[in-house]
């Protein structure tokens, strides 16, 4: 089952300059991941002043800029997991190198290429993979935003 990893922050910690501290524990954690076969992706987003959501109001599309200091939780990263069971994705958070009340959350995966109620998910595609699937988190920089690649 693919589950998705979401490393949370709030407004005062993604505005925290990011030292070195951490990082030689983390690439060890990292490649542990890639060696038992874990890891299908990973990365450590921009603050959210960065970033910008689409509101959805029937036909409507507002697009707020961040920052979104009112938000009680952030996006500070993210992990894509290829395990057995959501035991062991738990076993392997339990052992990511946080401390100070880090708080990691586990979102499990849909399914192929359908959710539960019948229809197509979006998800994580790519070499040898089907589309479909895992839930996916976008933040997307100001600048990029009225791109029309993907």
């Amino acid at each position: 089952m693919r589950v998705m990893i979401l490393a949370k922050s709030t407004p005062d910690t993604e505005l925290r300059p990011r030292g070195p501290e951490g990082y030689e524990e983390m690439a060890k954690f990292t490649e542990e991941l890639v060696s038992a076969g874990v890891l299908l992706a990973s990365d450590a987003l921009q603050p959210s002043t960065k970033g910008a959501r689409v509101r959805f109001d029937g036909s409507d599309r507002t697009v707020i800029d961040g920052p979104f200091t009112e938000s009680k939780e952030l996006v500070a990263g993210f992990w894509i997991w290829q395990v057995r069971s959501l035991d062991e994705a738990i076993e392997w958070v339990k052992r990511a190198p946080f401390t100070d009340g880090m708080e990691l959350g586990i979102g499990c995966g849909l399914g192929e290429d359908h959710d539960a109620h019948g229809a197509v998910s979006l998800g994580v595609s790519g070499p040898g993979r089907k589309r479909g699937g895992s839930p996916v988190y976008v933040y997307v920089e100001r600048e990029a935003r009225n791109s029309t690649r993907w």
